[in-house]
């Protein structure tokens, strides 16, 4: 799916997620109704526990709803599983994690390299867009290094580079800044605004932050595991 598809990336209707507890269950995301068009940048606000998290693992194919329709970039996911669900994780969606999760065994480049090798694509194909993809995020004096070597900034471009290598459709940012200073996160909301504007990939930023408010083509607020605002107001 690209940017000039007029089908939304995201599609959700009464999406539902809960958990069991005891004899009852927790609601992680409560009838949930979302389109997200191609090309938009949006910021996801919420308190902790609000379902922010739970809300982006489903739109990944990293948990499965309960209830309800998800269509992301063509994918039914409310009742995809196995290989298809495992392909579409690779391939459509780009995560960025709070936490980086890099492979501390790993270099930059591996690192970065590793999904599109998953995906059994060409080595010399998928070394030269990491190459190029490390280059604009500036770590191309970093190639060899391994994480512990890194700045909480450089690891998160890197996870950012990793994100980007198999060219997904949809790029969801879990708590991006979260572990980051004021400077760094200042750059790495930046990077995710730039590739938005210059790709017209769709990003999904969830965070606590406002770095990214007025950057972002819409602001969305969960409470409770349901949207309460659309525009972030307040």
């Amino acid at each position: 799916m690209d940017s000039n598809s007029t089908e939304p990336v995201i599609h959700a209707r009464q999406l539902s997620r809960t958990y069991p507890f005891g004899d009852s269950s927790v609601t992680g995301i409560n009838q949930v109704d979302l389109d997200i068009a191609p090309g938009e940048l949006v910021v996801l606000k919420g308190d902790s526990g609000s379902g922010k998290s739970t809300l982006l693992a489903l739109l990944a194919g990293l948990d499965h709803p309960t209830a309800g329709e998800l269509v992301v970039a063509g994918h039914h996911l409310s009742n995809s599983a196995g290989a298809d669900l495992t392909r579409f994780r690779r391939e459509v969606v780009g995560m960025v994690f709070q936490s980086f999760n890099l492979l501390p065994t790993l270099s930059v480049l591996e690192n970065v390299c590793l999904p599109a090798l998953l995906a059994e694509k060409p080595y010399d194909a998928v070394r030269g867009k990491a190459l190029e993809l490390l280059d604009w995020l500036g770590l191309k004096s970093r190639l060899a290094h391994f994480p512990a070597q890194l700045s909480g900034g450089e690891m998160q471009r890197t996870a950012i580079a990793r994100a980007l290598i198999n060219d997904p459709a949809l790029i969801l940012a879990d708590e991006p800044t979260g572990n980051l200073d004021s400077r760094n996160g200042r750059v790495v909301i930046d990077l995710l605004a730039e590739l938005n504007r210059s790709s017209g990939r769709t990003v999904l930023i969830a965070t606590h932050s406002n770095l990214a408010d007025s950057l972002a083509h819409r602001c969305i607020r969960l409470r409770d595991g349901a949207i309460t605002d659309p525009t972030c107001a307040g």
